[in-house]
Order: C-alpha cells, then structure tokens, then sequence
C-alpha cells in the first residue's frame, strides 16, 4: 500500500503547476465576476472557489507526496 501512494518528483512538480494554475484560473475568475456589466457573478465566484479549492488540494498533494518545494 505504501508504494501505491508514492510519487516521483517529477509528478509533484507536475501537481504543483497544474495547482498554480488553477489558481490563476480562479484568480482571474473572480476579477471577472466583479465587473458590474456581465451576467452570473454568483456562479463565477462558485467556479472561481471551486479552482482554488481544487488548485490549493493539489498543491498539498504535491507538497506532502510529490517532494515538491
């Protein structure tokens, strides 16, 4: 079970940056949301909490398993 759970430094990295870039993601989402002209800012701010949530998880991920950092 231990070996099943076991990450390559290179996964970690690879974790890493796809969290970064949820965050950025999630980041310019919600700058979107706050324009006062466009529709569904309820929704963009859901979707931008959905990509930090999910980016900052995978950041853990990538920290404690992957050797990242």
């Amino acid at each position: 079970m231990e070996r099943a759970l076991a990450m390559t430094h290179q996964t970690g990295v690879v974790l890493a940056e796809v969290g970064f870039l949820l965050m950025l993601f999630g980041g310019i989402w919600l700058v979107a949301a706050e324009f006062p002209r466009m529709r569904m800012t309820k929704r963009r701010r859901i979707v931008a909490g959905i990509a930090f949530a999910v980016g900052s998880l995978l950041l853990i991920i990538a920290t404690h398993w992957g050797h990242f950092g």
